[in-house]
C-alpha cells in the first residue's frame, strides 16, 4: 500500500474530475458551514436512515425506541422498499419521515443532524464522506470501506470536519463483551498470545441468476454508484451483492468483520506485520466470486518485541461448535434485535457458531460476539468469570452526538479502519495466493504491487461521478 503522500496521485483517481468539479457534478453537496448545534434537554436528534432493505430497518427500529431521537428522513434507491417500510413505520406509530431516493438531495436539508448508513458496503465510505462534508454526524455500518484507501479518506473527512462517527461493529457496545475484554487486560488469563475469530454461518448456494430488466421503482444506476455498471440480475442486487468482489467482501466482510474487530480488540493490537490466507469457493457452482471457506492468519509484533497471533475462519455449511459458542446455553442476555446474530444464533444453534476465543497463559475466554463471555482457568479448565449483558451501539452514538464527546464512542471510526484494514489484507492475500508482508508504521504492503492494487481497488476503479474525492 502507498504512503499517505502518494495515495492521492493514483492513476485510477486521475480518470475523474478533481474534487471541486466532482462535487459540482454530484449536485453541489454543501461543505460544513452551519454552527454546531447545542442540544437542550428536550431537543431531539434528527436522524436520517440511509438504506432500508436489510440492516437499515434495524436502525429504524432502534432509533424509534429512543425518546431523544426523531427519524426525520429515510433514503433508499428502491422505491418498493421505501413504500414497504413507510407502511411498517405507520403501523408502529412512527411519524412519517421525509423520503429521498438520492442521498445528495437529503444532505441539502440543514435540519438533519446525523445520517445512519446501512447501504451496501461499496457505498459506505463515499456516503459517509458526503455526510461529513455536509456537516452531519455519521453512523456507518460495517465494513466502513470497500478498500483501505477509501477508508483512509473517510477517516480524514471525519477529522477535518470534526464529526462524530461510529462504526457499526456492535460488539463494541456489548456490556458483557466490554467487561470480558477488560478482564483480559487485567490479567484474567495471563499473557494473551492468540485470538481466534469464528464465522461459521449457514450459507446456501445463490445459484445462477439470468440477466433481466430492472424492476420498476429501482434506480439501478444510482444503486450501482461507484461500482461497475453491469446488467441487472438478482444476484447483483439485494443481499447477494455480498458474494461478488465488485460490491462485497464475502462473509469475511459481512458477518466476519464483527468477530475480526473483536479478535483484534481483545488481543490489544492494531496493525499486523504478516498476513496469510487460504480458502476456496466449495460445493456450489453459482454466481458467487468470493470464498465461502477461508482461513486467515495474522502476526503482530508487540511493543516489547513479543509476537502474538490472530486466526480467522469462515465456514459456510455444517460445523461443530467451539467453546459452547452458538449453543442455546451460551449467553441469554437481553439482546436488541438490531444486533442480528442473537436471535438467529439461538434459533439456529445447531448450525451457526459466531464469536471469538482468546488463549492465554492461565486460561481461555470465549465470547459469543454480542452479549456474553465465559472463561475457563488452568490445566483443569475450571469455569471462571462469566457474564451476559447486551448494549446498544446506536444509543452510544446518539449520546455522543448530543455531548460532542468523541472519546466516549464505543466504536470510533478509526478503530473500524484498523479492523477493516485487516479484513482487506486477508482478502488480498487470498486473491493473490500468497502471504503478505505489512509495515504497520507506514501502513503499506511491502514489495507486492498486485496486492497493493487490490487494496486500492485499482482494477475495479470508481465510476464517475461516484468517486472518492482526492481532497476531502
Amino acid at each position: 500500500m502507498p504512503k499517505d503522500s502518494e495515495i492521492n496521485r493514483r492513476d485510477f483517481i486521475k480518470t475523474t474530475a478533481r474534487t471541486g468539479a466532482g462535487l459540482a457534478a454530484l449536485g453541489g453537496i454543501s461543505f460544513f458551514s452551519k454552527p454546531e448545534r447545542i442540544f437542550g434537554a428536550n431537543d431531539r436528534v434528527r436522524v436520517a436512515v440511509v438504506g432500508l432493505h436489510g440492516q437499515g430497518w434495524s436502525h429504524v427500529e432502534e432509533y424509534s425506541k429512543m425518546p431523544d431521537v426523531e427519524i426525520a428522513a429515510v433514503c433508499d434507491v428502491d422505491e418498493n422498499v421505501t413504500n414497504q417500510r413507510l407502511g411498517q413505520m405507520e403501523m408502529m406509530g412512527i411519524r412519517k419521515p421525509a423520503t429521498f431516493v438520492d442521498l445528495r438531495k437529503l444532505l441539502e436539508d440543514k435540519s438533519i443532524d446525523a445520517i445512519s448508513i446501512a447501504t451496501p458496503n461499496f457505498w459506505h465510505s463515499l456516503q459517509a464522506i458526503w455526510g461529513c462534508q455536509a456537516g452531519k454526524d455519521v453512523y456507518c455500518e460495517k465494513p466502513m470501506c470497500h478498500n483501505v484507501w477509501e477508508g483512509q479518506q473517510l477517516l480524514r473527512a471525519v477529522e477535518k470536519y470534526d464529526r462524530i462517527a461510529q462504526h457499526g461493529t456492535n460488539s463494541r457496545s456489548g456490556q458483557a463483551i466490554i467487561e470480558g475484554v477488560q478482564k483480559m487486560r487485567d490479567g484474567l488469563i495471563g499473557e494473551v498470545y492468540l485470538s481466534r475469530g469464528l464465522c461459521y454461518k449457514w450459507r446456501n448456494t445463490i445459484g445462477h441468476a439470468p440477466e433481466e430488466s430492472v424492476p420498476s421503482g429501482v434506480h439501478y444506476d444510482l444503486w450501482t454508484g461507484p461500482a461497475p455498471l453491469k446488467p441487472f440480475t438478482k444476484n447483483r442486487f439485494h443481499y447477494n451483492w455480498h458474494w461478488v468482489w465488485d460490491t462485497g467482501n464475502g462473509d469475511f466482510g459481512n458477518q466476519g468483520i464483527h468477530e475480526l474487530d473483536l479478535a483484534r480488540w481483545g488481543l490489544g493490537v492494531k496493525y499486523p506485520t504478516r498476513v496469510a490466507a487460504i480458502g476456496a469457493h466449495v460445493m456450489f457452482e453459482d454466481d458467487q466470486t468470493t470464498p465461502n471457506v477461508l482461513n486467515v492468519s495474522y502476526e503482530f509484533t508487540m511493543p516489547d518485541g513479543k509476537k502474538c497471533l490472530l486466526e480467522f475462519e469462515v465456514r459456510h455449511w455444517m460445523t461443530n461448535h467451539e467453546a459452547d459458542i452458538g449453543t442455546p446455553s451460551f449467553g441469554g442476555g437481553d439482546v436488541p434485535a438490531a444486533l442480528g446474530n442473537a436471535s438467529e444464533a439461538k434459533k439456529k444453534g445447531p448450525q451457526n457458531t459466531i464469536g471469538n476465543i482468546f488463549y492465554g497463559s492461565k486460561g481461555y475466554v470465549a465470547m459469543n460476539g454480542y452479549d456474553s463471555y465465559k472463561s475457563w482457568m488452568g490445566e483443569e479448565q475450571e469455569p471462571g468469570p462469566h457474564a451476559s449483558a447486551a448494549g446498544n451501539n446506536w444509543a452510544n452514538f446518539i449520546a455522543c452526538v448530543r455531548s460532542r464527546k468523541k472519546e466516549e464512542l464505543n466504536a470510533p471510526i478509526e478503530e473500524g479502519l484498523m479492523s477493516c484494514t485487516l479484513l482487506h489484507l486477508g482478502n488480498a492475500s487470498y486473491r493473490v495466493g500468497r502471504a503478505l508482508q505489512f509495515d504497520p508504521e507506514k501502513r503499506e504492503v511491502i514489495g507486492d504491487e498486485e496486492a497493493a492494487r487490490i487494496l486500492r481497488d485499482e482494477d475495479r476503479g470508481y465510476r464517475a461521478p461516484y468517486v472518492i474525492p482526492e481532497q476531502v
